[in-house]
């Protein structure tokens, strides 16, 4: 059997000591709360005796004299530490476990986390626990539910709807009510029963000692009294929690008796012998645990387990023969004392490091607060601050834990500083959706006006207003995203619908022009798809023929005049494939486009432009011309057949062929006006 499970004996209830010799019980305290400075508890000292049994009467055994619970505090306080802590516990021996429930940003969570959350703790942690946390998940709630309201009342508003009808409520609502109202149900139920099995633990203790105390005056046999006061005292260590106000002087009463039992057993020495050695023994079990634990460097899981020995020594074992107890207690108390005193050494390193944390953090604040008083007006700006501050949140919860002392108000400060931002936040965006819903209320005028004036016959009149508020409409501003599309489509339907009927009057008016475009597009057709033959005068006659033919049909829509290009570059293409001199080609090619400029009989200006173009091209060419005779002087020693020579002499000849080209083009431009 290991040291572990002889201790385990001793205790006597289901404790568990693991294999990192953390003891496994719901008295332990948080490292934090720990760390306070704890006020000594009252209480009797178990290595001292108070009776001396070898002088002890009967009659003064039998005196039944309460303790009064008003001895002097101990000096050692790394004993009372270790009581304060267990008394601590002594009401709800669950106590210790709220400290185990993580900590969350419930700020930064959305309405919906935040219920999800709420429901992630009644599900999962004992209700007794989680109070602090549901409060603050209470305020954020109802923080951030009261800004969707305001939001809602004002779009019930600017809908046309009275302040005094506005009602609004959605599902997370609904479902946040619900499991609130399930935790108050539950917490009022549970402090019910608790206070109910207080009440009963207390009765039942205070039985036990007055069992305890009759067993001085039963006159029956020894060992059967003994035996009976064991059994009360495995009683006293199953009776569960009391109300900690009644925690020490119910357990000095009852030590105060077990000692006068002790000292009443003295008439039988055997037993009470076998007991103060089974004590002793199981006492060195606890000295040599708690000797061990001085030497691990888990300064908390130290500490907790030590709180569980100590309780074990007072609670769960009786006295030791008067020649051991200063001695054993002195052990005890110094293994103590040395598992305190790094512990205090580890508190004071860690509120070093807090101190640090602390000053990191109060930066973040700062930073945030400055963000804060900035003066943003756009919606780029803003999103860009929104990542600043998300990017501050997450390197505050990264800082590290900050002295408790200031935990809370650091922590509130933080928050402030993020709630005034999002207060700056939400006050831009909420001017921004009253601005857009005034630009609502504008577009759903000029919508009015359009369908108003969208089946009018004053063309004259209406079209320009028409235009007017279709450029008005670019210039409002934004709409609630949610009205964008709707009105959009109801503004653009109403003007189509006008613009549409004029199409369709100046198609009316002017059919005569989409007759000619139809003509048009099909005489294109049959030029392209035409097969010429091989005699190149007749094929040049049917195409003069097809551009009389196309100049026959007229003007076509001003949109539609695309098509000419079209009929002469096929025309162009047309002409291309007949086997003829190219000069020739070239000049049959420039009537035909003659023909195409001359097309609208008020208007030379195309023609104006082919007679620049030629004198521009004559220009060029007669430049070229000059240039190469120039060359040819420096030719004036060599042989007229050198190639170069040769090669200059047949491009000047080729450039004088082109001119005379060119001014046939510009004499037959000049036959057109």
């Amino acid at each position: 059997m290991s040291e572990n499970d002889n201790l385990q004996e001793a205790d006597g209830k289901k404790e568990t000591v693991t294999e990192d010799n953390t003891t496994t019980k719901e008295t332990t305290l948080n490292v934090e709360e720990t760390s306070k400075d704890l006020a000594p508890t009252k209480k009797v000292n178990p290595s001292e005796p108070e009776h001396k049994p070898s002088a002890t009467k009967t009659s003064e055994i039998n005196e039944d004299k309460e303790p009064t619970d008003k001895e002097e505090p101990s000096d050692d306080k790394h004993v009372d530490e270790i009581e304060a802590s267990n008394a601590e516990d002594a009401e709800d021996e669950s106590n210790a476990e709220r400290h185990d429930v993580e900590e969350k940003d419930y700020h930064a969570m959305s309405m919906d986390q935040l219920v999800n959350e709420l429901n992630r703790l009644l599900k999962h942690h004992k209700i007794q626990t989680i109070s602090k946390h549901v409060n603050q998940i209470k305020s954020e709630f109802n923080a951030k539910f009261e800004e969707l309201l305001d939001e809602k009342k004002e779009e019930f508003i600017n809908d046309g709807g009275n302040e005094i009808d506005f009602y609004y409520t959605n599902d997370t609502k609904k479902l946040f009510n619900q499991l609130y109202k399930e935790y108050r149900q539950n917490i009022k139920s549970y402090y019910r029963e608790r206070e109910q099995t207080l009440k009963q633990n207390l009765e039942n203790r205070l039985a036990i000692i007055e069992e305890i105390k009759g067993l001085l005056n039963v006159e029956e046999n020894i060992n059967t009294t003994y035996k009976h006061f064991k059994e009360l005292q495995e009683k006293w260590r199953n009776s569960g929690p009391i109300p900690r106000d009644k925690y020490n002087n119910a357990w000095n009463t009852y030590h105060h008796h077990v000692e006068r039992f002790y000292d009443f057993l003295h008439l039988n020495n055997d037993l009470r012998d076998l007991d103060f050695k089974h004590n002793y023994e199981q006492k060195l079990k606890i000295i040599e645990r708690a000797e061990e634990l001085a030497a691990d460097d888990n300064i908390n899981r130290a500490f907790r387990e030590l709180q569980v020995l100590h309780k074990m020594w007072k609670e769960e074992l009786g006295p030791v023969a008067k020649e051991h107890r200063e001695e054993i207690w002195e052990r005890f108390s110094n293994a103590t004392k040395s598992i305190h005193d790094k512990r205090q050494a580890y508190y004071k390193d860690l509120d070093k490091a807090y101190e640090k944390n602390l000053e990191k953090k109060e930066e973040i604040i700062a930073q945030i607060q400055t963000i804060a008083e900035d003066k943003i007006n756009s919606h780029g700006a803003w999103q860009k601050k929104i990542k600043e501050i998300e990017a501050l949140r997450e390197a505050f919860f990264n800082a590290g834990k900050v002295p408790l002392k200031v935990n809370e108000a650091t922590w509130a400060k933080f928050k402030d500083a993020v709630r005034s931002f999002n207060r700056g936040k939400n006050q831009f965006y909420k001017n921004l959706k009253k601005s857009q819903y005034e630009n609502l209320q504008k577009k759903k005028e000029l919508i009015d006006i359009a369908e108003a004036n969208k089946d009018s016959d004053d063309f004259e009149v209406v079209t320009p207003l028409m235009k007017k508020i279709q450029n008005d409409w670019k210039k409002i501003g934004h709409v609630p995203r949610r009205d964008s599309d709707k009105i959009w489509k109801q503004f653009k339907k109403a003007c189509n619908h006008y613009f549409d009927r004029i199409h369709a009057k100046k198609k009316e008016e002017h059919q005569h022009l989409y007759d000619a475009f139809d003509k048009k597009v099909k005489l294109l057709e049959e030029l392209k798809s035409l097969k010429l033959e091989d005699d190149v005068k007749s094929n040049i006659k049917i195409l003069r023929d097809k551009i009389a033919e196309w100049k026959s049909i007229g003007h076509v829509p001003q949109n539609k005049r695309y098509i000419d290009g079209k009929f002469y570059k096929a025309i162009d293409e047309t002409f291309d494939t007949l086997k003829m001199d190219k000069s020739k080609l070239e000049m049959v090619k420039f009537e035909s486009k003659l023909e195409n400029l001359a097309t609208d009989d008020n208007d030379t200006r195309k023609l104006d432009n082919e007679q620049n173009f030629i004198r521009k091209k004559i220009s060029e060419i007669k430049s070229e011309i000059n240039q190469l005779e120039n060359n040819l002087q420096f030719f004036s020693n060599v042989e007229s057949d050198n190639p170069l020579v040769k090669d200059v002499h047949k491009n000047i000849a080729n450039h004088k062929k082109e001119l005379d080209t060119w001014k046939v083009k510009l004499s037959k431009v000049r036959d057109m006006y």
